[in-house]
């Protein structure tokens, strides 16, 4: 009774919530229904690829229409076959990452088991969370500040911002001023007692990623991710080698193979795989271990919604190179916050799964049929949709 009977696949958004940053606006869902009525849910991610990922998610159920979900790697392999651009397309990547994490909420729910006890159980009981989304519509230091405060009275000590404007491929000075004041009023504000987290975003050229590394070095990041455009590898080993700061990355690339080169040339510090492109848990459970061989700690992309957040937590109770996680909980639309009835929770900087089987998830269906939507995105022409909204100026 372990057949998969029934494929829904689900896209969720607000009609009219012209905001066009993902964690804010669509999400696309899968529910894998087995023979014997146990429901399996799975998520990937939309940024700017809703309607290409859902259409992925079409040709990935024709794999696992009547397969049986405990065949895990099978299943992956299967597509992996027949999808001949996997390996570089993470639309495809993301479509499957969906069907697998629902099939691990499948198998845990059959044996009554959360899916961290399948993957060798707790390693870590408090999950180190740090904010993100909490800087909408700052762009002065004195903007920034005021939303800070906010963030560290939930209780969170750590948070991961933009502090670059509208630069993009190059820096200007006043961009790299801006920058300056911004973090440096952040560290004068909290001092040493909140970790601060420099987003990127991959937009610079490998200049002026090295211009703003080194004008921020002496504010102690915890790290700086993404300083360069992805494609400029030899350009993050220059960045690595000249900026004291730690580099993270790794919500762009799809599988363990990529992270591989990475990590075993030295090319970042920590990783940051996205479990709903870079094909789920199980992968991610390697893509962890391969750090783990290099000293290289973990910090899980995760940018979307809940039941990403849920398969993701899953596998960071069980890492012992876990290092934080990231969390836009606390900033999502209320449509997204409601989506869960059972779930994890986020209390004093730190998540806690309900240990319930699968991913220890219960899905508010009404507000899968309240807020089904169907078609592309917002989308914003003078805001990229990877900018938290109101940034970009």
């Amino acid at each position: 009774m372990s057949k998969i009977k029934n494929i829904e696949i689900l896209e969720l958004g607000e009609k009219g919530r012209e905001i066009s940053s993902p964690w804010s606006s669509t999400i696309l869902l899968v529910k894998l229904t087995s023979e014997d009525g146990l429901i399996g849910w799975g998520e990937c991610p939309t940024t700017l690829m809703t309607m290409p990922v859902k259409e992925s998610m079409n040709e990935v159920k024709r794999i696992f229409q009547d397969a049986d979900f405990y065949n895990v790697e099978r299943n992956v392999k299967e597509f992996y076959k027949h999808s001949f651009y996997l390996s570089k397309s993470m639309e495809a990547t993301s479509a499957l990452s969906a069907f697998e994490i629902a099939s691990w909420d499948l198998i845990g729910k059959s044996y009554g088991a959360p899916i961290y006890d399948l993957l060798g159980g707790k390693f870590n009981d408090d999950i180190r969370a740090y904010a993100n989304g909490w800087y909408s519509n700052c762009v002065t230091p004195e903007d920034f500040v005021a939303k800070a405060k906010k963030v560290v009275a939930t209780g969170l000590d750590a948070m991961k911002f933009d502090p670059f404007g509208n630069n993009f491929d190059k820096l200007t000075r006043e961009g790299l001023k801006n920058a300056e004041n911004i973090v440096g009023a952040l560290r004068n504000e909290f001092g040493d007692k909140v970790d601060l987290l420099i987003e990127c975003h991959g937009r610079f050229s490998t200049r002026y990623a090295l211009e703003a590394g080194k004008a921020l070095e002496k504010y102690n990041p915890f790290f700086m991710e993404e300083p360069v455009h992805p494609e400029l590898e030899f350009g993050l080993a220059e960045v690595k080698r000249n900026v004291k700061i730690p580099i993270a990355l790794g919500e762009r690339l799809l599988n363990k193979i990529d992270f591989a080169r990475f990590i075993s040339t030295g090319l970042v510090d920590v990783i940051q795989p996205d479990i709903t492109n870079s094909l789920g848990v199980l992968e991610g459970k390697k893509i962890a271990a391969i750090a783990e061989s290099f000293g290289v700690q973990v910090a899980f992309h995760n940018a979307f919604g809940p039941i990403q957040t849920a398969a993701t937590l899953n596998v960071d109770t069980t890492l012992p190179n876990f290092l934080i996680q990231e969390s836009f909980e606390e900033f999502w639309p209320d449509w997204k916050k409601n989506l869960l009835t059972v779930g994890y929770t986020l209390k004093n900087g730190k998540f806690t799964l309900s240990g319930k089987p699968g991913l220890g998830i219960e899905v508010n269906e009404k507000i899968t049929k309240d807020y089904a939507v169907d078609g592309m995105e917002p989308f914003v022409p003078n805001e990229p949709p990877w900018v938290v909204s109101g940034t970009y100026k």
